[in-house]
């Protein structure tokens, strides 16, 4: 466990945060702008000298009071920020080269440069100069740099916020990757929901520098207590599915969610497979008889569980069960009047939309089933018309 107890107070705002990261696969840190989430980091890092408390890895003390922090450098950490801060007089190569140069050895990360030039697909742009990079290839070789530093930990401080939707899709599932291809668990500050829902195992919330929420993705983003850190609009849930099969005649795809199927369009993964999928709040309607005659083909039965009526609003939050996976609808409370539901209601859902991560959630090698990331500059296919991208996300309609 990485141990941190802290608080940074500065003119107005004062960070006070405790809590313990799990030193495997990736926790995302998420939160509105200002809310401390890269000061929390930088303090992880030694980089926030005004900082009071303990950050401990194991029985190792980076910060303790009445003793000397730990030097930054000593730490063993891997810092990629939102700017690649690339050398500028070397090529690609030569900044991989450099790292890899003052690498500390580190037990069981017996990687080098050829693996790491592979996993993040490096090797056409080992020859050019980082001025010439796109933002997507720039931040690409500034994890790749940092990875042969061989860190026992990485922090990475929103480091696609400056890429738009296309550049990112692209480097998404090399970042999804790296604890598993490298053995190095990810720290990953983001106020980006579909980062969270595309990378995270574990997330934690901060808000006006406070710790509001921690735990499993799926976990976390169900809680109706937590929309103005997460954002209304954005509101959701995260499923695990497995994939049933495929209609080729229809060109879609099935999926089994709590014992129930749903479709979407088809996707190039076998069946089996199992995926992530986020449903927003505001694409779930209800209904308390099953509807007949309409165009939304995914209906799943479903119980309420809970109801939170937004105060000073015309909308409330309800929480469902399907066969145990709990997803969320937004609602008028007017509409919830009128239907008469209540915690334990037997009602319908009516999924609009749904956005399918194309990580694979279980362990899948090239082929089998992770999907594999667009040229960062690929034009849009015009067979894509019926389905909207965003990120590397699938947003399905009726």
């Amino acid at each position: 466990m990485l141990s941190v107890d802290i608080r940074r107070d500065f003119p107005g705002f004062s960070l006070e945060v405790a809590h313990d990261f799990a030193m495997e696969g990736i926790t995302a840190l998420f939160g509105p702008s200002g809310c401390g989430k890269s000061t929390l980091l930088r303090v992880i890092a030694g980089l926030e000298t005004g900082a009071r408390g303990t950050v401990r890895l194991g029985a190792e003390a980076w910060q303790a009071p009445g003793r000397r922090a730990l030097a930054p450098h000593r730490r063993g950490l891997g810092y990629v920020f939102q700017e690649a801060r690339l050398f500028p007089h070397l090529d690609v190569a030569g900044n991989l080269r450099y790292a890899e140069r003052r690498a500390r050895q580190v037990p069981g990360r017996a990687f080098g440069f050829d693996d790491v030039v592979a996993a993040l697909d490096l090797g056409p742009l080992l020859g050019r100069r980082t001025g010439a990079l796109s933002g997507g290839e720039r931040q690409r070789v500034s994890i790749g740099r940092t990875l042969l530093a061989r860190p026992r930990l990485m922090l990475m401080d929103e480091p696609l916020a400056a890429l738009d939707l296309r550049r990112k899709a692209g480097i998404l599932p090399h970042i999804a990757r790296l604890p598993q291809a490298f053995g190095v668990p990810v720290i990953y500050v983001t106020h980006a929901i579909d980062e969270v829902t595309q990378l995270a195992d574990r997330m934690v919330v901060l808000s006006e520098g406070r710790k509001t929420a921690e735990g499993p993705v799926e976990e976390v983003l169900a809680r109706l207590d937590l929309p103005p850190a997460t954002g209304r609009f954005e509101a959701g849930a995260v499923a695990e599915a497995r994939i049933l099969g495929h209609d080729r005649t229809w060109n879609l795809t099935r999926l089994e969610v709590g014992g129930q199927a749903l479709e979407m369009p088809e996707v190039d993964l076998a069946p089996g497979t199992v995926v992530r999928l986020r449903v927003r709040a505001r694409d779930v309607s209800l209904a308390t008889e099953r509807p007949r005659g309409v165009s939304i083909r995914n209906i799943l039965a479903a119980e309420v569980l809970e109801i939170l009526p937004e105060p000073q609003t015309a909308f409330a939050e309800i929480l469902l069960s399907v066969g145990g996976v709990r997803l969320r609808a937004r609602l008028t409370r007017a509409s919830v009047s009128d239907l008469g539901i209540a915690p334990g209601s037997a009602v319908f859902a009516l999924i609009k939309s749904v956005s399918f991560d194309r990580r694979a959630l279980v362990p899948a090698g090239p082929g089998e089933g992770e999907g594999t990331p667009a040229p960062e500059d690929a034009p849009p296919q015009a067979s894509e018309t019926p389905v909207q991208r965003s990120g590397s996300a699938l947003h399905i309609g009726e």
